[in-house]
């Protein structure tokens, strides 16, 4: 490798110059060696990934780690393994860790978001406190810990990731946004000292305070959206937690035009205007990690109506693995990817998880000697090595004109949002049947539903035969608390509907606690029924057969629909009647 230019202010030391006599080793040489130099050794970045790392180092003087996890050539976990490997320090996984009570009240949060750090352990007898951070050669940090508890403290230093730190001080310190404190000072004019101090910036309007507050509020419920609804006397605020609507808030109506005007400012749109709607985007970090926002705003007759959709990258690109799918779910997925051309279709409603599907299977097959590029209204979230695009009404980029030029590209493999009509799907089909790998979605309710949707749409059956690799239809829902749920004996009727199931002695309700803040569940889970066309189903799609006869056909070699796979989830214990039929119809 060329040593880089002794210019830059993080230029490399070249390996050879600093290489161990004889009777030294090479790991000991590697323990010795920087962060990115280990790296390349290892195999895990490459020397141009190293270099642009540098560059950028220049420009904003941050650790080459933290770069290169931030330019998504490395992740956090590797990143913290590598490092711990190269100072010969241990490096934890902090979501498995325990925290000593002793050891945070040792240590002030304020002191440990500022410098990056958790406390873990206090040893009384060897007068020794354990700490979590991210870069151990922080000398001003373990000063400043020093000062603050005792000189003579025996500090021991553990690695771990920086988001994982700025979460679990989270966690463990709680957090205390003070909205109460905000809104009291919005009304009186008095200064919130509580929210200042919890804020990073200097004083700023306690509007902007409010609305960052609110936001970061709901990423840590981990809600999917944010309500802003106003009223005719007051401002209704609602997360959707766990696909469920809650209403969180209610203010004074006065408080809405300011709060209206902070959030179209941060996600760019014309504050001017309130008659028509309007869509925008705001990028913030929360947690230490990057949190997207897609904002909609639709005038209604008591003002404009704002609704925030939440975009966390970390849990909507999830390895196809860690989904919580069932293992012949999974088995059929890959075996459906494995085909090298034809369209692989995702069914569902809104806010089922169809793209966090897509995604997980475009990530399975994801690496540098596959083209994949996607066409999407609009992007959700960014993936390294694919070719996203949004589509753009302004220079009239729809979906069959972006599948046209995209076909231009050389791609392998093509992502379609959405086929909602004749054209884009005959483009879609049309890119399949030239030795493409097209993945879409399809509003329908069921996996064997979408074959006379596109039959509606104006696919003719002879192409689609031979053409659609298979179909996906999920559904999302609630999972039980595992702390409170109830065991209870089956009824009759519930009985009956496990009857091929081989029937459990108990299942479970949900009760509440305050792990699931009373509501008795806790994070959804996905049930899915998986459809593979093979040339039998082709033969009755040609000849246009009843859905019966398909279904028929289907459940013979081995289909089980949406709501089979519901009754599963049930009989393990994971969910409950209730949940299952609210959003799987059982009358059948």
């Amino acid at each position: 490798m060329k040593t880089p230019s002794s210019a830059a202010p993080s230029a490399l030391p070249n390996p050879r110059a600093s290489r161990p006599q004889a009777g030294g080793t090479d790991r000991a040489f590697s323990h010795r060696l920087p962060i990115g130099q280990f790296l390349i050794a290892e195999g895990v970045i490459s020397e141009d990934q190293l270099r642009i790392a540098l560059l950028e180092q220049a420009k904003v003087n941050k650790p080459v780690g933290r770069l290169l996890v931030e330019l998504g050539f490395v992740s956090e976990a590797t990143l913290r393994d590598a490092l711990g490997e190269s100072l010969g320090k241990k490096a934890i996984d902090l979501s498995r860790a325990t925290v000593a009570g002793e050891a945070l009240r040792l240590v002030p949060r304020e002191l440990a978001k500022r410098h990056r750090l958790l406390p873990l352990d206090f040893d009384a007898d060897r007068h020794c406190l354990t700490i979590a951070i991210a870069d151990p050669n922080d000398l001003l940090a373990l000063d400043h810990l020093r000062a603050l508890i005792a000189a003579d403290l025996v500090i021991e230093t553990v690695l771990a990731g920086e988001s994982e730190i700025l979460r679990a001080i989270d966690q463990h310190y709680g957090y205390e946004l003070s909205i109460d404190g905000i809104l009291h000072e919005i009304e009186t004019g008095e200064i919130d000292f509580r929210s200042l101090a919890s804020a990073t910036d200097e004083y700023s309007q306690p509007v902007v305070r409010l609305i960052d507050a609110i936001l970061t509020d709901a990423v840590k419920r981990e809600a999917s959206d944010i309500h802003f609804e106003p009223e005719a006397g007051f401002l209704r605020i609602r997360y959707r937690i766990d696909g469920i609507l809650r209403q969180i808030r209610a203010l004074h109506k006065s408080y809405w035009p300011a709060m209206a005007v902070r959030l179209k400012v941060m996600s760019g749109m014309n504050i001017a205007e309130t008659r028509a709607p309007q869509d925008g985007r705001i990028s913030l970090s929360v947690g230490g990690r990057p949190i997207d926002f897609r904002c909609s705003v639709q005038p209604t007759i008591h003002g404009e109506n704002i609704v925030l959709r939440i975009l966390d990258r970390q849990k909507g690109i999830v390895p196809l693995d860690q989904l919580g799918l069932r293992e012949d779910h999974i088995a059929q997925l890959e075996r459906m990817m494995a085909r090298p051309e034809g369209i692989i279709l995702v069914t569902g409603p809104t806010g089922s998880g169809k793209t966090t599907t897509l995604y997980s299977m475009l990530n399975q097959i994801n690496h540098e000697g596959i083209h994949i590029m996607t066409l999407e209204d609009p992007v959700e979230y960014p993936l390294s090595l694919i070719r996203q695009t949004s589509l753009n009404e302004a220079v009239k980029l729809d979906f069959a004109n972006g599948i046209r030029s995209m076909m231009r590209q050389d791609p392998d493999v093509i992502l379609v949002g959405e086929i909602r009509d004749e054209e884009t799907a005959n483009m879609a089909f049309r890119a399949a049947m030239t030795g493409h790998q097209v993945y879409s979605t399809l509003h329908t309710n069921s996996a064997l539903g979408a074959i006379p949707r596109l039959l509606d749409i104006g696919v003719l059956p002879d192409i689609m035969a031979g053409n659609i690799i298979g179909i996906v239809a999920q559904r999302l829902v609630r999972r039980l608390c595992p702390h409170c749920k109830k065991a209870v004996a089956p009824s009759q009727e519930e009985m009956r509907r496990l009857a091929r199931l081989a029937p459990p002695p108990m299942i479970y309700q949900p009760v509440g606690c305050p792990r699931c803040d009373y509501q008795g569940y806790k994070g959804r889970l996905a049930i899915m029924e998986v459809l593979r066309l093979d040339a039998d189903i082709d033969e009755l799609i040609v000849r246009r057969a009843s859905r019966r006869e398909l279904e028929q056909l289907a459940i013979a070699k081995g289909f089980r629909t949406l709501a089979d796979d519901g009754l599963r989830r049930i009989a393990e214990g994971l969910t409950s009647f209730a949940e299952l039929a609210r959003v799987v119809d059982l009358t059948n």
